[in-house]
């Protein structure tokens, strides 16, 4: 027996069949959609690193609030790292009898190590430069507008005059979005010469280094135990996090679409086998009576599963590589740094996955045919003997479960769609076995077709229960795609929306806050919400040290060693929402605080627990009254740290004020800058602009991958529908021939597919919408999402219309098939 031969004329031969048409079509769309989501994933990955890069000017960065040590420098160069020395401050820069506040960065000429910084010169054109000349510094805009100059004018900065060489077109940032004041540009040893850096500077300098990937690495490992004390290593990980989170959260919504995809792929190639199968075993038999052996039928089988893997596999490779490079091409934008280059490892892993989907689904049913038995030729009737590979039908639960965990990204979307999809196995099993004892019950009472549909349902019993299985998972996919999806989307969309601040004022004096207030009406601001702001230290937790909950907590270890921010209010903040414990009122005596739960986890707080604060001469110790969770994506004025109004109005401090003004602000809010010279504005409209951005990319993004969910979904749909094709021709035929006409026929199939449309649409919206909830909660982080009850509901009506209508057009063609002809085949 030549196998490869027999395989492939097989495969040619039973491809008009539904069966390989569906598994290869599952095939393709399973590699698609893995390889798609994979492949951008890891791409978008690597742009993130080297915009990162790009973003702080180097590879690597270390600050401190006072010089480093030369011997940090030195190292980095033995090692043959390029270095870039700067410092960054405040400073107020003069003109024309006028004044701004500035955030000045003073570095020596190697600035930008990575990135371009772009300069635009009194021609209106744009060039790349490197830092400014001595005497010459480089200007935002703002800065410019608001001092009433343009390029090629003198100013003064730190009592030196300088002239604007050029304005600030593009220039790698401090990995900080929310600068406080316009940037200046200017040369180090002018910095140096000012004694703008000498002592009681308030400059926090940095050292920026690049080089090669395991270099960098090696110098990051040998500077963490040498820095100075208040020194910290920036690597490129650390940088654009704000972004980061945004491009996560979408990730997570392809990574969502793709593993339904394959999932329901394999479901669809489960079932197509399992019909494969029971057409195959005549065959099966009528070689075993012709002398082939077991090893023999087996390897033919695998061998016409791999034939048609290899096509399949490719088609779908080359389909997901150009879904994710439209995609790639529409985020481009996105993304500053060059392009990167396509890796091969995700598509290669796509491949795979391919390939253990197909076996894994497939394998179960067809190794059954090695035990059919010769005498199966002239004895139809004689099933199967029930073997040792029966338990591998747990094949498909263990490589779907591998593929959950593998193709999910994160252990939290693995383990909710991991315990959602079980749910819906065990639902489908106590739901249907009762399903079908009131059936039994119910259908005695009833006469006709009637009767005659619902005893097939509790006749095939087993088989019911696997087509409710398919077709629960199925609508419960569709259903997670098709509206919780949407919604989730448009939930994330909410949270950003038209009227969100894009402006931050700080350093605003109490007595300011009313002429502010009318400023701001006369602007047409909106949104506006102003909160007082107490800088402290501090000092103690409980009565002592203050010390994180995990060691090496960066965050915990920030908020030890530098400044912590406080505000107040009577009434709970927007944005806020209360945990535990409640809000201050005039009950309140003692000193009390209300802390974000970012302080709960970060110190392990719990109500009672005190917190000792030092802010300027004042000492407080404040009692842990209530615990808040902020929803940071609203951009208000927001604080981890909350005191009762009492204890807070007698502290030093300032205001703090977010507002949303439509339009370009920078004319309007110059003049302000002009009138409240201490008011330093913070312009967050780039970052917006850039996170509203990534969502409707990610929304765009998104729809095409749920394409191949949905196109997986109707493929386990029409497969559930066909699993008992054979079956329902042979009995519709036998009932034609003794006397049951078309009409009796489609009510009995409307009746049994009726039902089991009904109980897969009801299980389905149940999962959909517990999965929902799970996913926006401990996926998505999108606080107070409800999942769309309305749509939901429509789709159980849906469920069973269409899945009733499915049998019924199956059964109308079988109605046009003669009976003596259909007896005959069988």
């Amino acid at each position: 027996m030549r196998l490869l031969a027999f395989a492939a004329r097989s495969l040619r031969r039973e491809f008009r069949h539904a069966e390989l048409a569906t598994l290869a079509m599952a095939l393709v769309l399973a590699v698609a959609a893995m390889a798609a989501v994979a492949t951008l994933a890891a791409r978008v990955e690597r742009a993130l690193v080297a915009s990162a890069a790009e973003l702080i000017g180097g590879d690597l960065a270390l600050g401190a609030p006072r010089a480093l040590p030369a011997e940090l420098a030195n190292e980095a160069q033995r090692r043959g790292l390029a270095i870039n020395r700067l410092a960054q401050f405040p400073s107020v820069l003069f003109a024309n009898e006028r004044s701004q506040l500035c955030e000045v960065r003073a570095s020596d000429a190697a600035f930008p190590l990575r990135g371009t910084l772009s300069v635009r010169g009194a021609d209106g054109l744009e060039r790349d430069a490197h830092a400014p000349p001595p005497g010459s510094i480089y200007a935002d805009h703002a800065a410019l507008v608001a001092l009433g100059v343009t390029v090629g004018a003198n100013v003064q900065l730190g009592g030196r005059d300088l002239v604007v060489a050029g304005e600030i077109a593009k220039a790698p940032d401090s990995g900080n979005p929310f600068r406080i004041a316009p940037r200046v540009l200017m040369n180090l040893g002018d910095a140096e010469a000012g004694g703008l850096l000498g002592a009681g500077s308030r400059a926090g300098h940095r050292l920026l280094l690049a080089g090669d990937s395991d270099a960098i690495a090696a110098y990051a490992a040998w500077a963490k135990p040498n820095l100075p004390p208040g020194a910290r290593i920036t690597t490129v990980q650390d940088a654009q996090q704000n972004l980061r989170n945004a491009f996560e959260r979408g990730e997570s919504f392809l990574r969502l679409a793709a593993l339904l995809a394959a999932l329901l792929s394999g479901v669809a190639i489960a079932l197509g086998a399992q019909r494969f199968a029971r057409r195959k075993t005549e065959e099966v038999a009528l070689l075993r009576c012709l002398g082939a052996r077991r090893g023999e039928i087996l390897a033919a089988l695998l061998l016409e599963l791999a034939l048609l893997a290899v096509p399949a596999c490719l088609a779908g490779l080359a389909l997901g590589l150009g879904l994710q490079q439209l995609v790639f091409e529409l985020a481009s934008g996105l993304l500053p740094a060059a392009p990167p280059k396509l890796p091969w490892g995700p598509p290669l892993a796509a491949l795979l996955v391919g390939v253990a989907v197909l076996f894994g689904f497939a394998l179960p049913p067809l190794l059954r045919l090695r035990d059919v038995e010769p005498l199966r030729v002239f004895r139809r009737d004689l099933a199967p003997r029930m073997r040792r590979f029966d338990v591998l039908y747990l094949l498909p639960v263990a490589v779907g479960a591998l593929l959950v965990l593998v193709g999910a990204g994160s252990t939290r979307l693995a383990g909710t769609l991991g315990i959602g999809f079980a749910a819906v196995a065990l639902a489908t099993v106590m739901l249907g076995l009762a399903l079908l004892w009131c059936v039994r019950r119910v259908s005695a009472r009833l006469r006709g077709a009637l009767r005659f549909g619902l005893a097939n349902l509790v006749r095939r019993r087993a088989l019911t229960l696997l087509q409710t299985g398919a077709l629960a998972l199925s609508l419960t996919a569709l259903a997670v795609l098709g509206v919780i999806g949407p919604s989730l989307l448009e939930r994330w969309r909410a949270d950003l929306p038209p009227d969100t601040p894009n402006w931050f004022a700080i350093n605003l004096q109490p007595e300011q806050e009313a002429p502010l207030r009318e400023r701001l009406q006369a602007l047409h601001a909106s949104n506006v919400n102003l909160l007082p702001l107490a800088s402290g230290k501090l000092v103690a937790i409980n009565g002592h040290a203050p010390e994180p909950a995990e060691k090496d907590d960066r965050r915990a270890g920030d908020f030890i060693e530098g400044e912590v921010r406080a505000s107040w209010s009577d009434a709970l903040p927007e944005a806020n929402r209360l945990l535990q414990g409640r809000w201050f009122d005039a009950a309140t005596k003692r000193p009390a605080i209300s802390v974000e739960q970012v302080w709960v986890d970060l110190f392990g707080l719990k109500l009672g627990d005190t917190l000792t604060l030092r802010f300027g001469d004042h000492e407080i110790t404040a009692e842990v009254t209530s615990t808040r969770k902020v929803e940071w994506d609203s951009f208000r004025a927001n604080f981890f740290l909350m005191l009762d109004p009492a204890t807070g109005t007698g502290l030093p401090h300032s205001m703090v004020a977010s507002f949303h003004l439509a339009g370009d602000g920078a004319a309007p809010l110059a003049e302000l800058s002009r009138d409240f010279p201490n008011l330093s504005l913070i312009d967050l409209n780039a970052v917006l602009d850039r996170i509203r951005d990534i969502i409707g990319r990610v929304t765009g993004a998104a729809s095409w991958v749920l394409g191949f969910s949905l196109v997986a979904g109707v493929l386990v749909l029409l497969a559930a529908l066909a699993a008992t094709a054979d079956e329902r021709r042979f009995e519709a035929a036998l009932l034609r021939t003794l006397g049951a006409h078309g009409r009796q026929l489609g009510t009995a199939v409307l009746a049994e597919f009726g039902v089991l449309g009904l109980l897969s649409g009801g299980i389905a919206v149940a999962a959909a919408a517990a999965l929902g909830s799970a996913l926006a909660a401990g996926v998505f982080k999108l606080e107070g999402y409800a999942p769309p009850l309305g749509p939901l509901a429509l789709l159980v009506a849906a469920a069973a219309a269409l899945v009733a209508l499915a049998g019924w057009a199956g059964t109308r063609r079988i109605a046009r098939t003669a009976p003596m002809a259909v007896l005959r085949r069988a």
